[in-house]
């Protein structure tokens, strides 16, 4: 039986977890449908994903469809939950990205399918709810084409749209498939001139499909089932599926998850060779200072994607329990560490989290090992601890997760924006043996690196000068001490020389240059110089053309640096680069500004020198 990793990705209420329910049960996985109103649905199994009707967590069912095993992968419809997408995205074989018929494309539809271009995964559309009462298809496929690809095309149409009856036709292969089709093909060139040959057009429709060239579009209801049939037979005629790798185990860990019992598990996707109990499991990841960390352990349990314990091979989803020193992120069987992830978007937002209770840290430290980048550090007063942050929903999420699994009230103060500091310049310090209280000398030069190149570290100094244990004290206090600069933010960007050292054997210990590193380390950014950056977010906005002038001026009040719109007829398309700090008001405004009309989809921009 071949396998097939599928992703359902959607902007927030487009019908996604509806739509994998009704997949299940079609399949006979489930036999009963739940719903995400009756709280009931395989997928979403926290308690608060029920009462708030929306997926938080990334998690995995399975069904069986024309010989094929497909993992179905539901993942978070909101913006504030865009990094469980992100890891899901990077394990899967292809992906059904769900639009409502009603909505239409909406903002995070565009950032998602700009991101499955991107990363090269086939995609099939699903336009569900076409038995909601304003479900739309003519104008609704002109603005897919416009919005998400040219190259979308429609294998179904609905009939009777917009009431409870609707159902859906399909469509045969005509010349309209054929046009796209030939943007990548000779042969359907030639075909479409000589006369449309049937079986051509459905080879390239799947080879294309597979290719991330073309995005066959397919409408239906998760709710009625309408159309889902099409749906399930274009996932296994048009998905490319998993290819078992024979070799050594190489996999990658997307989530971290506990059963009914309370045990921890590993979830990763198998790209290469298996994975069995009692099998020792090598893994490597980067820790936050970007060193990489290689770790061994032996599993005691591995099950497969039904729960199963039995041997996991290659294209497979493996649980892997009793490796506590597992982590998100983590590659299988190497001791490279994988690339630092291509964000979708980092989190630019920062709190400050206090509690009269003691298990604020364990709390905050156990949500951390599901979602990495809540990046929980210490706070500026005592007890208090620092967490990363998406937006609003995800702070409640975590207060109440905080509440209701750990007994821990919570509170957050305001959020604020998380800058961060580059080198306007290089310096260099050195501290002798004998000038401070430390016995031992150390001399770092810090320069500005390229953009997006992290913190690297090098020798000048010879190797031996000083032993390894000593060394490695040095790096990894140099990692830890750039985490907060002389602004207070975090030092990206620049390359750090150790250029002298010295020691007194056996007087020297670690914990001398432990001490002494961060006091030349900080002398060497003051000579530097450093300046704050803030983060920056791309913002694409389609409004009518009549508003152009007033959505310009509100961007320019908000600190944004607007392009020339494009205008086409009534509609105009407006860019800009704004802070991230004020995109929220401009969320806010452009309904007021635009009658409901405006449209904004934003990607992270990197970042710029704060002004003031």
């Amino acid at each position: 039986m071949r396998m097939l990793n599928l992703g359902i990705v959607a902007h927030v209420d487009a019908g996604k977890t509806s739509l994998t329910e009704r997949l299940l049960f079609d399949a006979g996985a489930i036999t009963h449908l739940g719903s995400v109103d009756g709280g009931d649905t395989r997928t979403d199994a926290m308690d608060l994903e029920r009462r708030r009707g929306i997926t938080i967590r990334s998690a995995v069912a399975t069904f069986d469809s024309a010989g094929h095993k497909v993992h179905l992968i539901d993942t978070p419809g909101h913006t504030d939950f865009v990094a469980e997408v992100e890891r899901a995205l990077g394990v899967l074989d292809g992906a059904i990205l769900v639009l409502s018929a009603v909505e239409g494309v909406q903002p995070h539809t565009r950032v998602l399918m700009r991101t499955l271009r991107a990363l090269g995964v086939p995609t099939l559309l699903f336009v569900n709810k076409i038995d909601r009462r304003g479900a739309r298809h003519d104008d609704l496929l002109d603005d897919i084409r416009r919005m998400l690809s040219p190259s979308a095309v429609a294998l179904n149409r609905p009939v009777d749209p917009g009431t409870a009856a609707a159902t859906v036709e399909l469509t045969e292969p005509g010349p309209e498939l054929a046009e796209v089709l030939a943007e990548h093909s000779d042969a359907v060139l030639q075909s479409y001139l000589d006369g449309l040959d049937p079986v051509l057009l459905r080879d390239e429709l799947v080879r294309q499909t597979a290719a991330g060239q073309v995005f066959p579009v397919l409408f239906g209801s998760a709710i009625s089932g309408a159309g889902i049939d099409a749906l399930r037979q274009g996932i296994v005629d048009l998905l490319p599926s998993a290819e078992p790798a024979p070799g050594p185990l190489d996999g990658t860990v997307f989530a971290i998850e506990h059963d009914p019992a309370g045990r921890r598990f590993a979830v990763a996707r198998l790209f290469a060779g298996s994975l069995t109990v009692r099998d020792r499991v090598t893994f490597a990841r980067r820790d936050a200072s970007g060193s990489t960390v290689v770790e061994s352990a032996r599993a005691t349990a591995v099950l497969d994607a039904d729960r199963r314990a039995v041997a996991v091979r290659a294209g497979g989803i493996a649980r892997i329990g009793g490796v506590p020193g597992l982590r998100v992120g983590d590659r299988l069987g190497s001791t490279v560490a994988p690339p630092p992830p291509a964000l979708l978007r980092p989190p630019t937002l920062e709190a400050v989290v206090t509690s009269p209770d003691q298990d604020l840290y364990t709390g905050l430290s156990a949500l951390a090992d599901e979602d990495p980048l809540i990046n929980v550090r210490p706070g500026p007063s005592a007890g208090s601890l620092v967490v990363s942050l998406y937006g609003e929903v995800q702070r409640e999420v975590i207060a109440a997760r905080l509440a209701e699994e750990f007994g821990v009230r919570a509170e957050f103060s305001a959020p604020r924006v998380v800058c961060v500091e580059r080198l306007t310049g290089t310096g260099h310090a050195v501290k002798h043996m004998g000038e401070t209280l430390f016995v031992g000398t150390v001399g770092l030069r810090i320069e500005p690196g390229e953009t997006d190149s992290g913190v690297r570290y090098q020798l000048e100094a010879e190797r031996g000068s000083l032993p390894a244990a000593f060394m490695t004290a040095i790096q990894d206090t140099v990692r830890a001490t750039l985490a907060s600069g002389p602004r207070g933010w975090r030092v990206v960007d620049c390359l750090v020389t150790l250029t002298h050292t010295g020691y007194a054997s056996p007087v020297t210990v670690a914990g001398d240059f432990r001490g002494l590193t961060p006091l030349v380390l900080m002398e060497a950014l003051r000579e530097a110089g450093t300046v704050v950056c803030e983060p920056m977010e791309h913002v694409d906005i389609d409004v009518p053309a009549d508003v152009v002038s007033s959505v310009l001026g509100l961007l320019v009040r908000c600190g944004g640096a607007p392009e020339m719109p494009v205008i086409r007829g009534d509609e105009a398309a407006v860019t800009a680069v704004v802070p991230s700090g004020r995109l929220r008001g401009i969320e806010q405004a452009l309904p007021g500004m635009t009658r409901g009309l405006g449209a904004m989809t934003t990607r992270f921009a990197g970042y710029r020198p704060l002004s003031g």
